[in-house]
């Protein structure tokens, strides 16, 4: 028996990409499309909510489909630590009523993306300068990135606290600071996305660097988000844990 879908945030391009996984998927089955328009109750009979909307309508989305008691996949941006938070409390506050609750947050469904940020973190521990630049196209409402902001929370956590070399952090030009590594935002026709973690040692320089091509890079990161969200429970961040991929 195939698992509903519905999909929030399905008219734009995420969400177009989302509905068609979703209909090619036999697993899976698309029950409703959701835009600004949609009433609160609209898509609440679909097992699985898929929220690709806005950063500032996410959070009231997920909240009222975890509520309802659907499972919930996140692939909107501005999920921070401070968010997470929130969401994980809401989830022990459901479990403990009774009713089990799941959220797949994933801050970016390309495969290469996330290798990228575990070969990041890997590294993370052996340069002291550390910054990130991200690219996306020019339609992108938030900056920085999910991704990136989710890339420099990873590396600070390898760092163990150690703090890295960020000089003039202060200066606007420097970037945003994201647990003390500058983080810079670029928005540009011609580019759907792309991220680099730079990283400075004495004498010598690495760049861990991923670009997105097609938006079709996202769609078997959609389709195991998809289905972790149909058999887990509980709160899962990032699509490194959705494949196992954890960093030494």
């Amino acid at each position: 028996m195939s698992t509903g879908v519905a999909v929030s945030g399905a008219r734009g391009r995420l969400g177009s990409l989302v509905c068609e996984v979703v209909g090619e998927h036999p697993a899976f089955e698309l029950v409703a499309q959701l835009g600004r328009s949609s009433g609160p109750d609209a898509g609440t009979g679909a097992g699985i909510l898929v929220d690709v909307s806005h950063p500032e309508a996410s959070p009231a989305i997920v909240e009222r489909a975890l509520r309802a008691g659907q499972r919930v996949v996140v692939g909107t941006s501005g999920w921070s630590e401070a968010r997470l938070a929130g969401l994980q409390s809401l989830i022990e506050e459901l479990d403990s009523g009774g009713d089990a609750a799941t959220a797949v947050v994933i801050p970016n469904f390309s495969l290469g993306s996330v290798l990228g940020t575990v070969l990041a973190r890997v590294a993370a521990p052996y340069f002291d300068s550390v910054e990130i630049v991200e690219a996306h196209h020019d339609a992108k409402v938030d900056s920085p990135s999910g991704t990136a902001v989710r890339t420099a929370e990873l590396i600070a956590d390898a760092r163990a606290g150690e703090p890295v070399s960020a000089p003039y952090a202060e200066q606007r030009a420097r970037g945003e600071s994201i647990r003390g590594i500058p983080v810079h935002s670029l928005r540009m026709r011609g580019v759907i996305a792309k991220q680099e973690v730079r990283f400075g040692g004495t004498g010598e320089a690495l760049t861990v660097t991923h670009d997105t091509h097609s938006p079709d890079a996202y769609r078997a990161g959609i389709r195991a988000a998809l289905e972790a969200a149909r058999d887990a429970t509980g709160l899962i961040v990032g699509l490194d844990r959705v494949l196992g991929l954890r960093a030494p």
